[in-house]
């Protein structure tokens, strides 16, 4: 009996060993067995991972939006243009230009001699009007269309402009001559006062630009500079008048209007 019991016991406890040597097996062969997308060997348990997932979501957010930001999106998917800042040179009048923002824009071009820009805000049909002074002569003053405008600077041919005050000579010279004579003769751009439907200079010579042009269809700007050199006690002034056509809620350039101290 006592052979019997001892041949049992060593039976059961072989038995017992193998029990726990296959659960060993087991559960080294778990982690492998299990192994979540995503995970590599090494990487916690089923159970770890799944207390552990809220805590992995918060610290993948800020590692996402920096490969991605969100503000680089918008600024892929627009035209590239739409991200370049509008020309700094672009014209300054609104949309309609007033007669002030028009008369601006033109005195700038006449400032540069920009025929281009001039003959732009040239009327269509009338084209401009030069007068050398404040005398607007609807029968002998010159008159020039838009496509003439663009290549009058670069005009040799001398033009009759009318008589010189005083003197009662021709004025014959070439649209560049006229031009620094009887247009931009001063600094207009940056020394001038300026006025709406109203005259700053006044002359001997006879104003009549509201008769030329009448306040209901037409407005002028006065750009008046009181005396160039203080030495001439102000019988050196300049005015340049910029004349405007109302073409409905438009306005286009029909005159430009020299006047100055005349004897």
């Amino acid at each position: 009996m006592i052979t019997v019991k001892k041949i049992l016991g060593h039976s059961a406890l072989a038995a017992l060993m193998l029990v726990l040597a296959a659960c060993n097996s087991a559960s080294e062969a778990e982690p492998e067995a299990t192994l979540a997308p995503g995970q590599t060997q090494g990487s916690p348990s089923p159970s770890a991972s799944a207390s552990a997932a809220p805590s992995a979501s918060v610290s993948a957010a800020p590692s996402a939006s920096a490969s991605a930001p969100a503000s680089a999106a918008p600024a892929s998917s627009e035209p590239a243009e739409s991200q370049v800042p509008q020309a700094t040179d672009a014209p300054e009048e609104g949309m309609p230009p007033t007669a002030k923002e028009a008369a601006s824009t033109v005195l700038r071009a006449l400032s540069r001699g920009d025929m281009e820009t001039l003959a732009s805000w040239a009327h269509p049909d009338k084209g401009v009007r030069f007068s050398p002074y404040a005398y607007v002569d609807t029968a002998t003053d010159l008159v020039f269309t838009r496509d003439q405008l663009k290549g009058l600077m670069k005009d040799s041919k001398p033009y009759v402009w009318r008589e010189f005050a005083g003197s009662g000579e021709v004025i014959k010279l070439t649209f560049a001559e006229y031009f620094k004579r009887f247009v931009y003769d001063a600094d207009f751009m940056n020394k001038a006062k300026t006025a709406l439907n109203k005259g700053l200079g006044q002359g001997t010579t006879l104003n009549n630009i509201n008769e030329v042009y009448p306040k209901d269809s037409y407005d002028f700007v006065e750009y008046h500079i009181a005396g160039v050199d203080p030495s001439a006690e102000g019988m050196d002034w300049r005015s340049l008048r910029l004349v405007f056509e109302k073409m409905g809620e438009d306005r286009a350039l029909v005159g430009i209007v020299h006047d100055q101290w005349t004897p």
